[in-house]
This record gives structure tokens, C-alpha cells and sequence, in this order.
């Protein structure tokens, strides 16, 4: 008779990785509805746009200094790497990660990369009425309203993704028997002991510095 197998709580995403996920989650919501309530609450739009600034670049520095599932170089993988993985995952023999599987991390890198853009475009843009973008100042009219054409075909992106998301959550939790949502709240996943990995923890003033750093920076080069 096969003995139970042993699982233990992995601490895999750390408190500022969780924080940058759950606040750009509120973000993009608020960005989208914001943005379709149009008048007065543009600014509002334009505020969040600000923050989904500073949070990426906080995760992307944070990708280098962070703890170990957090760093870039622990979870980024090839081309090949993705196609074997997208080959073998509805197999039950496909392999296991502790931290973001090959096609996570591509979505994840992907998503980052998407806002940021969005974002960028957003400082750029203008509605015609009422608002534009810090920036839009210092470009021909012309060139803003093409940038804020792109501006709304990357949020048409965005939903995109974030459909693709939702989609790979629901196919963790039905077919894989992982629940990723609570492992975003939590921080932890219940992985095989064989499975676990040490998990390198930064000194928390790190993150306040980085944190500072990138506010400090992200208000200078807006506020003009």
C-alpha cells in the first residue's frame, strides 16, 4: 500500500508581490470603468494610470531584489521551454512548479509589459473635451490622438489577457486541483516535500526603500 503523499505550505509569493498583484487587479478595474464613465471621473482614470506606473516598475525592480519566485531569472524561461510545457500540461504527468509554470510566466512578463505600455500611451492621450495627458502638451495633436487611438486598442488587449487569466485560474482549479487565488492571498502553495525549493527572503526595509524610491521617482517625472 502507497503511503499518503506529504505536503507542506511553500511560501512562494512574497507580501510585495502580492500587494503589486492585488492593487494592479483594483487598478485595471477601476481604470476600465472609470475610463467608460468618461466626465469627472477621468481624473480619476488618469490618477490610477499614475499608480499602475510606479507599481510596474516597482515589480520589475522588484524582480531583480526581490525573494526568489519573484526574481525574473527564477521563472522565466525559454521558447522551448513553453512549448514543451504547453505540450505536456492537460497530461497528468506534466510537470510541477512552485512558483510560476512556463506559460505563467510568459502571462505574467506579458501583462507587465501591456499596462506599462498602456500606461506610457495613457500619459500621452486625449479625450477632445476635457483632459489629456501630462505629456500630450509637448507632442502635435495629431501624433496624441494616433497615440490615443493605440491607447484604447491596448486596453481592448488588456481585457484579453485578463480573459486568458481568468481562463487559466479556472483551468488550475477544475483540472489541476490548484487553487492559485487563495496562494495569491496567502502567499503559500501546498506542494510535495520533494518539491520544495528554498525561498531566498530580502530584508523588508528592502521593499519600503524600493517602494519609496520608485514613488519619489514616478511623482517627480509626472508633476510637471
Amino acid at each position: 500500500m502507497n503511503s499518503p503523499q506529504i505536503t507542506l505550505p511553500i511560501r512562494v509569493w512574497d507580501l510585495p508581490v502580492r500587494l503589486v498583484h492585488w492593487s494592479l487587479v483594483l487598478l485595471v478595474v477601476s481604470l476600465f470603468v472609470t475610463g467608460k464613465l468618461g466626465g469627472n471621473w477621468l481624473e480619476w482614470h488618469r490618477r490610477a494610470g499614475f499608480s499602475v506606473i510606479g507599481l510596474v516598475i516597482f515589480r520589475v525592480i522588484w524582480g531583480f531584489v526581490g525573494s526568489y519566485h519573484a526574481r525574473f531569472a527564477n521563472f522565466l524561461r525559454g521558447p522551448q521551454s513553453v512549448i514543451t510545457y504547453s505540450k505536456a500540461m492537460i497530461g497528468s504527468n506534466a510537470p510541477k512548479y512552485v512558483g510560476h509554470n512556463p506559460l505563467g510566466a510568459l502571462s505574467a512578463l506579458t501583462m507587465l509589459i501591456v499596462l506599462l505600455m498602456q500606461a506610457v500611451l495613457g500619459l500621452f492621450s486625449n479625450d477632445d473635451i476635457m483632459l489629456e495627458g501630462p505629456y500630450a502638451r509637448f507632442i502635435s495633436k495629431e501624433l496624441s490622438d494616433q497615440l490615443t487611438a493605440f491607447h484604447k486598442i491596448n486596453a481592448d488587449l488588456i481585457l484579453i489577457l485578463v480573459g486568458m487569466h481568468l481562463v487559466a485560474i479556472a483551468f488550475a482549479f477544475f483540472y489541476k486541483k490548484e487553487n492559485l487565488v487563495v496562494a495569491m492571498v496567502s502567499g503559500n502553495k501546498w506542494m510535495a516535500e520533494k518539491e520544495t525549493v528554498e525561498n531566498g527572503k530580502p530584508p523588508a526595509w528592502l521593499a519600503w526603500v524600493v517602494g519609496v524610491c520608485v514613488a519619489t521617482l514616478t511623482y517627480m517625472v509626472l508633476k510637471i
